[in-house]
């Protein structure tokens, strides 16, 4: 009997088996997958790592994650820079004066400024995405490049999605083009999974293993890091996340599109972005691969799970299975999935780091 089994081998469950393992318990890793570290899994194909489930560029302001993984990997630093096309023109992001002198031939802070308020002061009413990204950027900037892009992503109306989804988007009224704010930015030389393959060194890990229908060894306690619905088989229903299809090609070009994330804004394009690996750890290679991704509908059971849909209605069925969850003895729940939450990296390694220091 193992003390610990953990569902799943992403960060969240990654952390807790080496945790306990470094304690002395005996733990016992289960995945569904073919592969260990969840949607931050790479692969290397010709040359360069592949982020199969999606670009993951790891940034933080706190310096205490930023030394907790930079033990398992050198990293390169890396600062985000993404390009988006809309009606046959090329924008880049974030939204910044570039973006504003596009869009509204704002020469400065205080022009793009005025723009935006003028576009913006006759909203009212309950906040959404929409109004939120109006506000954030001016009427025109939403139209070119958030609404039909947000829409053909969530594939709902910009005008039921939550606020707190483009919360998320910096904007800023300087010539900055970096996505990400944070201190400490940067992408692991050789790829994530040989992090994974570190914290999970020594440990039993069952791949191509479903926690519910597979024969398992028997534990004293669970650490499960996979959907709570699915958990408590939809008792509540089932929550809502948005999911995407990743196809990847090989071009025998050394550069297919110069940069490392390309965005799709008009609705008549199918996809949503295409990444070029190669670009995020600058590698030297004849050929390059990049990856486009395509939004699908999310059925439970049948679609992965990426990202929570944190309406009003979505957390109010989390809040009902969060109640059956902290009624459990001897079984914990945590990650994005289990949470329902939008975690980053740093986010959900800071989280399961305070769990197994609060916890275990």
């Amino acid at each position: 009997m193992f003390d610990f089994m953990i569902v799943g081998s992403g960060f969240f469950g990654a952390i807790c088996a080496k945790h306990l393992h470094d304690q002395g318990k005996s733990v016992v890793v289960v995945e569904k997958r073919n592969h260990i570290g969840g949607n931050c899994y790479t692969e290397q194909r010709d040359g360069i790592n592949i982020h199969t489930y999606g670009p993951h560029i790891f940034h933080t302001n706190n310096p205490t994650v930023w030394a907790w993984i930079n033990q398992y990997a050198e990293f390169k630093p890396f600062r985000l820079q993404v390009m988006a096309t809309a009606q046959g023109e090329v924008y880049s992001l974030p939204f910044s004066m570039f973006t504003f002198e596009k869009a509204y031939n704002a020469r400065t802070p205080k022009e793009a400024k005025y723009h935006i308020a003028k576009n913006s002061q006759f909203i009212t009413g309950e906040e959404n995405l929409e109004t939120a990204a109006i506000k954030k950027v001016g009427g025109k900037v939403y139209e070119l490049l958030i609404k039909d892009y947000t829409e053909k992503q969530w594939m709902r109306e910009a005008s039921t999605l939550p606020a707190s989804i483009v919360q998320r988007l910096p904007v800023r009224f300087t010539y900055d083009t970096n996505y990400f704010n944070d201190t400490f930015q940067g992408i692991p030389v050789g790829g994530y999974t040989q992090i994974f393959e570190k914290l999970l060194d020594g440990i039993p890990v069952m791949l191509e293993t479903d926690f519910f229908t597979a024969a398992l060894p028997e534990y004293k306690t669970l650490i499960y890091t996979g959907p709570i619905d699915k958990f408590f088989r939809y008792k509540h229903g089932p929550l809502e996340y948005k999911t995407v299809i990743h196809k990847h090609r090989y071009y025998p070009s050394e550069n297919v599109q110069g940069c490392p994330v390309m965005n799709y804004c008009d609705k008549s394009i199918p996809y949503t972005r295409t990444i070029e690996h190669k670009h995020f750890e600058g590698v030297q290679t004849e050929g390059s691969w990049v990856s486009t991704e395509f939004p699908t509908p999310y059925i439970a059971e049948q679609t992965d799970p990426y990202y929570p849909v944190n309406d009003e209605r979505n957390n109010a069925i989390y809040r009902a299975y969060k109640a059956l969850a902290d009624s459990l003895p001897n079984v914990y729940f945590g990650g994005r999935l289990a949470e329902y939450k939008y975690y980053d990296m740093h986010q959900v390694i800071e989280s399961a780091l305070n769990f197994c220091k609060t916890k275990l």
